[in-house]
């Protein structure tokens, strides 16, 4: 395969200096092919499977396993009036599990994971890689060359996926639309971080006062709040350090109800095994009425913790998730809810704290313990959902930048954020203290959980189309069914909106809010510096000195520009008087995928010609990726920065040569500028991008090997090879971090509605958010920031 490497002459006009034919052996695509694997779904042993399985209990589908403490309570609140109720309501409650957790979740949403990411954005990254309806238009054609892209390579597309696609991308609003959907079910999942620790250990602390009849409700609160306070506070830990103790917990929890609930079928009434008809749906609503469809809130308490099944599903493989629930999680609960209902049978009255007044007397408080330890793994479950959906939507530009701190050495997804975690415990805090039952919670929780599932059909129907090239009526057959039920339970729960039902909808908009306010700031940021970036030719007009005395050191510009020479530098020079040596303008950029490869990293592109000194260097990230807040990352830019300088210096010597080859397995002494001998570079097909394990370089600008630089009124002749030392010698001089402090306002004659988002949510925003200074870790002594304010 020959590939055409043109090298342009730092002008705007493309002009080739000199073309290299570059033979490329067939190993390195089987290479490729192999890389890309390691980031897809692996094969796993039977016992590593089952080994996985078992630790998934105890992350996945803690919250699920929790539900049996509360759900009949609130499906009859006023009591049981006829026991066929309970048998129509049983009937409910499997239909329910199987349809939703186990046909829909299990066995076809999770399938639709970001290369094991689960989450409403983890769909919508999917989304944004097959159809361009990122908001945020900041990609270029080489993000598409990385390994964990995945994007579909079909030669003909479906025709229901390209209508679709063409559908999505001709409009903008239909992209704000998508957007808003996606934000929608992440304030909801944030909702519902609040609301399960609330209700699960309040359902669980209740326990309590069966044995002590007597005993105040505010004493079951008090202990409640304790044990949430003392939750939270140990969030920092992280799990990796207690996370050995969640899957035996669940497991003995799934068990005990498992256990509990098959005694209970034999000691009371098997005769709820008729449950299992659809029959006794039918006359549980003609015989309820709307009684009977208004406790369809209570019933859909069953299902809650689906949604964090999917979130937290890139701890396992989809394999192992489902070997767990159909052979653990979904018999138990089965057997579980059946126990219960064949004691309230016999005892109608006891539906209130139905779950504990069915444990035999002989376990009651060992049940106790597990049950309270079981409600805080739920917690923690959905807590730690809460963190990740939290940093995916911080990646992506739609929440205000927060710290996030690693809690794992052997996990990247374990992560800490302190704002988010201790918000979470004032809200769960005030809505159990205010509350002070479970009823009310458990309008909020079942509000909350239905719009998160509502939102995932819609989007997982969207991957049927455009990613998966299903045919129109699967995704119809799906996307009605799914709709068919869910609705059904949304109709219900808004029955209950002024009986608790509105917490989540105020809390989803007040985040809403303020994701929404802090994307539509980002994204007009980004519009701005694309269309104020300076001009080429400007640049070159002012000669190698910019016009400037160049003093000896580097400066680093950050922007958020991948292409183009930001304003911000040119406000500088035009207001300062002096530049460094040698000037990198930096680009820290998140893409629509859940990681990139350490070696994928850094693009590297010179600007100008080479007596210049100014390079380009774009830093791209994934939405799970953590951006290390030390010096590794600067030492990795200029590693990557020489190791460019080194590739165009051999480029050019080898340019007479037929073949051209240098290997691409760099070590730690490779980028100390030794290049091992039995490596090679893989030239792509464009016109300006060279790609190596390391980085994809692009070279824009060689000049002869001989020019003049000008620094603080030298001028000296240095040859390609002597750039290395002319650039470790300006990095030894000082590096200065140059920071834009950009103000937005919005003008004059804008609606109201627009300078209150502005001029007062998007700006107390930023004032209380983290500084680029501070993510970037800068030293104060090391940074300048320039000062900017354009308008909306």
């Amino acid at each position: 395969m020959a590939t055409r490497v043109e090298i342009e002459d730092g002008t705007e006009n493309k002009g080739s200096m000199w073309v290299l034919e570059q033979k490329i052996d067939q190993p390195m695509d089987e290479e490729a092919a192999k890389l890309k694997n390691m980031y897809g779904e692996k094969k796993f042993s039977m016992v590593l499977l089952l080994q996985l399985a078992f630790q998934s209990l105890g992350v996945v589908y803690g919250d699920l396993g929790t539900s049996p403490l509360y759900v009949f309570n609130n499906t009859f609140p006023h009591g049981i009036r006829d026991r066929e109720d309970v048998i129509g309501a049983l009937s409910l409650i499997i239909y329910s599990l199987t349809l939703i957790p186990l046909l829909k979740y299990v066995f076809i949403v999770c399938k639709a994971n970001d290369n094991g990411q689960g989450g409403t954005f983890a769909l919508y990254s999917l989304l944004c890689r097959h159809a361009k309806v990122n908001t945020i238009p900041n990609q270029h054609r080489t993000d598409e060359e990385l390994t964990t892209y995945s994007r579909s390579s079909a030669l003909h597309e479906h025709p229901c996926a390209a209508k679709t696609k063409r559908w999505l991308e001709k409009n903008a609003s239909r992209k704000n639309a998508l957007l808003i959907l996606v934000l929608v079910g992440t304030c909801m999942v944030i909702g519902d971080g609040i609301l399960t620790p609330a209700i699960s250990v309040l359902s669980a602390a209740g326990g309590i006062k069966l044995d002590h009849p007597k005993m105040s409700n505010d004493v079951v609160v008090v202990v409640a709040v304790i044990i949430l306070v003392a939750l939270f506070s140990m969030q920092h830990y992280g799990t990796d350090k207690v996370g050995w103790l969640f899957a035996p917990v669940v497991l003995l929890w799934f068990l005990l109800i498992g256990g509990i609930g098959l005694f209970n079928i034999w000691k009371y009434d098997s005769s709820v095994l008729r449950a299992f008809s659809p029959v006794y749906i039918y006359r549980y609503f003609k015989r309820g009425g709307r009684d009977g469809w208004t406790s369809l809130g209570g019933i859909m308490l069953s299902i809650t913790g689906t949604e964090a099944l999917f979130a937290d599903l890139a701890h396992f493989p989809v394999s192992a998730v489902q070997l767990a629930f159909t052979t653990v999680v979904f018999p138990c609960l089965l057997l579980a809810y059946s126990g219960q209902a064949a004691y309230l049978m016999k005892n109608q009255d006891h539906v209130v704290n139905a779950f504990y007044r069915s444990i035999p007397d002989s376990i009651y408080w060992p049940v106790f313990v597990v049950a309270t330890l079981a409600a805080i793994v739920a917690s923690q479950a959905t807590i730690s959902a809460t963190f990740s959906i939290t940093k995916q939507a911080l990646a992506l530009g739609c929440f205000p930048r927060v710290k996030v701190v690693h809690t794992s050495k052997k996990f990247l997804g374990q992560i800490y954020v302190p704002d988010i975690n201790w918000i979470l415990m004032l809200l769960c805090i005030a809505v159990t203290a205010g509350f002070k039952n479970q009823s009310q919670i458990a309008n909020a929780y079942g509000t909350a959980v239905v719009v998160v599932m509502l939102v995932t059909t819609l989007l997982t129907t969207l991957i049927m189309i455009l990613v998966w090239h299903c045919h129109w009526i699967l995704a119809v057959v799906f996307t009605g069914l799914s709709l068919l039920v869910e609705c059904t339970y949304f109709s219900a729960v808004l029955f209950k909106v002024d009986q608790g039902g509105w917490v989540p909808l105020v809390i989803a908009a007040a985040f809403l809010l303020i994701m929404y306010v802090w994307h539509y700031g980002t994204v007009k940021r980004y519009e701005f510096e694309m269309h104020s970036k300076v001009s080429m030719a400007w640049i070159l007009g002012l000669g190698p000195s910019l016009g400037l005395v160049r003093v000896p050191g580097i400066g680093l510009v950050y922007t958020e520009l991948a292409s183009g020479v930001p304003r911000i530098f040119s406000h500088f020079i035009t207001n300062l008087p002096a530049i460094h040596s040698v000037v990198v303008f930096v680009c820290v950029k998140y893409l629509p995928v859940y990681t990139v490869p350490e070696e994928e990293r850094f693009l590297i592109k010179r600007i100008g010609p080479k007596n210049f000194h100014m390079f380009r260097c774009v830093a791209r990230y994934g939405y799970k990726d953590l951006h290390k807040k030390d010096d590794e990352f600067e030492k990795k830019l200029f590693d990557n920065l020489f190791l460019f300088v080194r590739l165009e210096s051999m480029m050019e010597e080898c340019s007479d040569s037929d073949e051209y080859s240098l290997y691409g397995q760099q070590t730690e002494r490779s980028r100390d500028f030794l290049l091992r001998d039995n490596a090679h570079i893989a030239a792509s097909n464009t016109d300006l991008t060279i790609s190596s394990v390391d980085s994809i370089v692009q070279v824009q600008s060689p000049t002869p090997a001989n020019h003049t630089l000008e620094s603080s009124g030298q001028t000296s002749n240095h040859t390609d090879l002597d750039e290395l030392e002319y650039l470790s010698n300006c990095r030894d001089a000082g590096v200065v971090h140059i920071l834009g402090n950009t103000v937005v306002r919005a003008n004059r004659n804008s609606r109201i509605y627009k300078k209150i988002a502005v001029d007062y949510i998007y700006a107390f925003l930023r004032k209380i958010c983290r500084e680029h200074s501070v993510i970037f870790n800068v030293p104060h002594e090391s940074l300048l920031n320039v000062g900017q304010i354009f308008y909306v």
